[in-house]
């Protein structure tokens, strides 16, 4: 296969209304065969601001940074190229954690649901299959729907939500059901309205797979930022300590070479 070259960027402006400290996930995520050539700006009262980056497991990033009351405009911009390679084996510690409830994803609540509704299909592919079409029929995509506390059960009983929703009510039954799954952040090219955008990872055939019960953009496209239990781990921007709201988001990302690649969203697919 091809090198996948990508180009994503975004750019936020928060007004900090007591002094803040910020964690970011809006960087690209590393891993083996991956080159990112990015670049992140940070400026407050007309002055960069200093960032500090950590690493964490599965090739995530943060940026630190700590900010003064007034605008604050964050800009990133990367450019991405994929070689791909061997899958990634999921651990025993992957395995465990991803049959875990987590705050947004609470399998134990909805195990008598979901054995209900999904145990029947004795592969765990077709499990899994049959849960992102459970969920892309009865969930209607509406922006704004759900707030920062809303949990699967919460989307299961409203019947709406925006990606992470989806994912997190993908995620949920398929813990519930015994299959291991875990929420990833993403850039999507190709999706419209163009956003940040949530999908999910399950650990079927020896290997990690992702799902989109959107299917709103082609998943061999998508670009992976952060991996984690659920949206509690991979927010784009989380306040660690004081006051700030976001004013405006921009997202772009588009692959570079050729058309966005064709997707029937049933097919088991690897998130490089």
């Amino acid at each position: 296969m091809a090198v996948q070259r990508s180009e994503v960027a975004c750019a936020l402006t928060f007004t900090v209304q007591e002094p803040a400290e910020f964690a970011l996930g809006i960087g690209v995520g590393l891993r083996l065969g991956r080159t990112v050539d990015d670049e992140l700006s940070v400026v407050g009262h007309d002055q960069a601001v200093g960032v500090r980056v950590i690493l964490g497991p599965d090739g995530n990033r943060r940026h630190l940074f700590s900010a003064e009351p007034g605008e604050l405009s964050i800009s990133y911009r990367a450019v991405v190229a994929d070689q791909p390679g061997e899958p990634q084996r999921p651990t025993e510690w992957d395995l465990l954690t991803a049959l875990l409830p987590s705050r947004y994803c609470p399998a134990d609540r909805m195990t008598g649901f979901a054995q209900r509704e999904f145990a029947g299909y004795t592969d765990p592919v077709r499990r899994v299959q049959a849960i992102c079409e459970y969920v892309f029929e009865h969930l209607q995509y509406t922006p704004a729907a759900s707030g920062p506390t809303t949990d699967a059960a919460d989307t299961l009983l409203d019947g709406r939500g925006v990606c992470r929703d989806y994912a997190h009510l993908v995620a949920t039954l398929c813990r519930a059901v015994e299959v291991p799954a875990r929420v990833v952040a993403v850039y999507a090219p190709g999706l419209s309205p163009m956003d940040f955008h949530a999908v999910v990872e399950t650990a079927t055939g020896g290997q990690w797979q992702v799902w989109d019960a959107t299917r709103l953009a082609p998943r061999s496209s998508l670009i992976r930022v952060s991996t984690g239990r659920d949206a509690a781990d991979n927010a784009f921007a989380t306040i660690l300590s004081g006051r700030a709201e976001l004013d405006r988001m921009e997202v772009t990302a588009i692959v570079l070479d050729g058309d966005l690649p064709a997707d029937d969203h049933r097919s088991p697919v690897r998130l490089l």
